[in-house]
This record gives C-alpha cells, structure tokens and sequence, in this order.
C-alpha cells in the first residue's frame, strides 16, 4: 500500500497513527506488479515506481511479476528485485533478506490473498478510502479470514482497520 497523504488537510492523528503502522521500519517488502506500477505487459524501463528517486520502504522489496527486469537500486536503501517464480520464491527471499527483521506484504489484493493461502500474514491493516476507483479484485475471495479487528482508526481520508491472526 502507498503510504496515506499526510500533508492532506484532511487528514488527523488517525492518518499519522495508520501510516506509522504501514511504513514502520521492515526487514524486506513483497509487493504485487500492480503495486509497483501501472505497466501491463513489457516494462517500461523509464519506470521505477509511484514513488520518486527515494521509496518509503528502505529495505528490498521483492516484486511478483511475469516478466523479468533488472533490479532497480533507489536512493534511501530500497531496491526493487522483480521476480517470476511466484510468491513463494518471493517470500524465500524477503525472508533470507530481512534477517531478524519483519517482512511485509505491500499489497495488491491477489499478493495479500497469496499470502493469506500461504499463511504468513499475522497482521492485515486494510485502509477503506472514500475513493471510486473503478473495478478491481477481491482481496478475500477464496481465502479463509481467521482475524479479528483489534484497533481502528477514522478520518475524513480513511477508516484504518488493524486485525490480528485469531489461530
């Protein structure tokens, strides 16, 4: 998920508290091909993210994706590894990367349902925005939810909901 835009003048303590809960500090990021970008297909190599010359994550951030591509070192510590053998080859190597440290899934519904299948999510923070943007994916189609909500947070952005695994 892209961090919540806490320079809106909308947004409150409830926006700053969620963005802490999103961008604390990882070990190592996956991401979805759709999170990283709005490219179908072939890559535009001019491409390197959403986020400018310095990405919030400072960490490597493991991309799913079907098409190869270099790795694209950032500024701040991030660097983007694309990889096409799936998510458990993804995760293998957020894993080996972090160390002792967290790995996080950054989104997209079918990289959260994959990791949800593969159960290595304890903790999902779903932000529900007043935002129409058209058709997407289910994030929880064919998955089982065993969590419950254990802190919630709103603003005129967003309601921020925190669960935690139930088993």
């Amino acid at each position: 998920m892209r961090p919540l835009h806490i320079g809106d003048p909308r947004a409150n303590d409830a926006d700053k508290i969620a963005n802490e809960w999103l961008m604390r500090p990882r070990g190592a990021y996956v991401m979805g091909r759709n999170m990283f970008g709005p490219i179908r297909g072939d890559w535009d190599e001019d491409w390197s993210g959403w986020w400018g010359p310095e990405p919030p994550y400072h960490a490597p951030v493991f991309v799913l994706t079907r098409h190869p591509r270099d790795p694209i070192p950032m500024d701040g510590g991030t660097t983007f590894y694309f990889v096409t053998d799936g998510f458990d080859a993804a995760y293998s190597a957020a894993c080996q990367a972090a160390g002792d440290k967290g790995v996080d899934i950054a989104g997209g519904a079918s990289t959260v349902r994959q990791a949800l299948a593969a159960g290595v999510i304890d903790e999902l923070t779903l932000d529900i925005a007043p935002v129409l943007l058209g058709s997407g994916e289910r994030i929880f189609d064919g998955v089982d939810f065993d969590f419950e909500p254990v802190e919630v947070l709103h603003s005129p952005l967003a309601t921020h909901i925190r669960y935690r695994r139930t088993i």
